[in-house]
């Protein structure tokens, strides 16, 4: 009876020993120190791998001209730029690791979601946006948005972005900080010039607009414009 006791008893502690070791965690998992993984927390709002989300007001990082990326990131962490969520994850970042930011986004060639064509605006709205998208209105000294951004809208290489695939509220609120100096680039800042001449029906005529355009075949920035720029940008090279 008592061999018996001892063996119940050293079978009990093997068990609870065994159960033991179970319970103890393995050694995690090493986080693989790449770009995707230093970047991840973009996901939270730009979207999947930085290509947006349906949310209606973050923009869509993939694909866009690695320079144009660079300038915003600068602008965030040197306070051209404002918004709280930004400025906190790059403010200690240094221009090196912006730039392999940069260069990761726009490597990311993913497709758009379809468009919807269906809007609240009037149609005069939307003629007036056309209007101003691609002829500009020279009275008042605003260029069309495709002397800048290109013929297709899609952005021109290096550092000037695409308008379209845009969710409208991003496009009207951010011609709204031109228009009330809440965002700033580099000098000479020719999109404040520009913003500060448009007024607040212009800017949702044109956020109304490029919000329903389709994109083109090509979504990738024109490599060049076919002529100079109608105003001198700080974010542009000179040539």
């Amino acid at each position: 009876m008592r061999r018996a006791l001892r063996l119940l008893a050293l079978g009990l502690l093997l068990a609870v020993q065994g159960m033991a070791g179970a319970a103890t965690p393995s050694t995690p998992a090493t986080v693989p120190d790449t770009i995707e993984q230093r970047v991840a927390a973009c996901i939270a709002c730009h979207g999947r791998e930085g290509a947006t989300t349906n949310a209606g007001y973050f923009p869509r990082l993939a694909g866009k001209p690695a320079g144009y990326l660079f300038n915003q990131l600068v602008s965030f962490r040197d306070g051209r730029r404002f918004n709280t969520d930004m400025a906190y994850m790059v403010q200690h970042l240094s221009d090196a690791y912006l730039r392999e930011m940069a260069e990761y986004f726009a490597g990311l060639q993913l497709p758009y979601p379809p468009v919807s064509p269906v809007s609240d605006a009037t149609p005069e709205q939307l003629q007036r946006g056309r209007q101003l998208v691609r002829e500009g209105d020279a009275a008042r000294g605003i260029p069309a948005c495709v002397q800048c951004h290109g013929a297709a809208l899609t952005g021109v290489q290096p550092a000037i972005p695409g308008l379209l695939g845009l969710p409208r509220l991003y496009v009207s609120s951010q011609l709204g900080a031109w228009l009330t100096n809440e965002r700033h680039a580099m000098a000479p800042d020719c999109m404040a010039d520009i913003g500060r001449r448009m007024s607040t029906a212009d800017i949702n005529a044109v956020a109304s607009w490029l919000a329903v355009q389709p994109m083109p075949v090509d979504t990738k920035p024109a490599a060049s414009l076919p002529a100079p720029l109608p105003v001198k940008c700080g974010g542009m090279p000179a040539k």
